[in-house]
């Protein structure tokens, strides 16, 4: 606990040093349950951005590349997160992160499952929503834009959306239907957001 506050101490300085973010609807973030965040993903930076200002740590889905060197999977291991194998069905991290949600935590998430090149939001995956289906949690939408670097630092812009309750979410369990339909629910409110944003 003390690494974290450490480290999360540092990495909120680098990242004002880099840029001027702004922040928009903390307001709308839970402080008295577990849930999933999720957010669109855009730089390898995202994590401090989306993180810093919340109460609660975040425990954080990370490609399991990351985690292949000992200092950096020292430092990330230290920050809340935890490795998962893309595109393979990681029972193991979606269990790992289902316990996280059950024991009152927030579990960070880019459903995306890589980084967006152009800005725009990719397919979402359905790893947030399927554990939102196994522990009766929430999703908590989150967006990140980035405008044109102005002197030495380029604006951000980070933006929390109103909290998608289970109920809303329409999940009875792992309902393939339902998690289509949650999945549309939640891609709707990042792209609502991502388009209602100015940098």
């Amino acid at each position: 606990m003390i690494f974290y506050k450490i480290a999360r101490a540092v990495t909120h300085l680098i990242s004002k040093c880099l840029y001027k973010v702004r922040y928009e609807g903390l307001e709308n973030v839970p402080t008295d349950r577990g849930f999933i965040l999720c957010s669109n993903h855009i730089s390898n930076f995202d994590p401090i951005l989306i993180a810093v200002r919340l109460k609660p740590q975040c425990f954080f889905m990370a490609k399991e590349e990351l985690f292949k060197n000992p200092f950096v999977s020292l430092i990330i291991r230290g920050l809340g997160a935890f490795p998962v194998s893309r595109g393979k069905g990681d029972t193991a991290a979606i269990e790992k992160a289902v316990n996280y949600v059950k024991d009152g935590k927030v579990v960070a998430i880019f459903p995306e499952g890589h980084r967006s090149k152009d800005g725009n939001l990719q397919k979402l995956k359905s790893g947030a929503v399927v554990i939102a289906a196994e522990t009766g949690g929430g999703l908590q939408p989150c967006v990140i834009k980035k405008g044109e670097k102005r002197f030495l630092r380029t604006p951000v812009v980070i933006r929390y959306g109103k909290f998608i309750t289970h109920e809303q979410l329409g999940l009875t369990g792992r309902v393939p239907a339902q998690i289509r339909s949650a999945n549309k629910l939640l891609t709707a409110s990042l792209e609502g957001m991502l388009e209602d944003i100015h940098v």
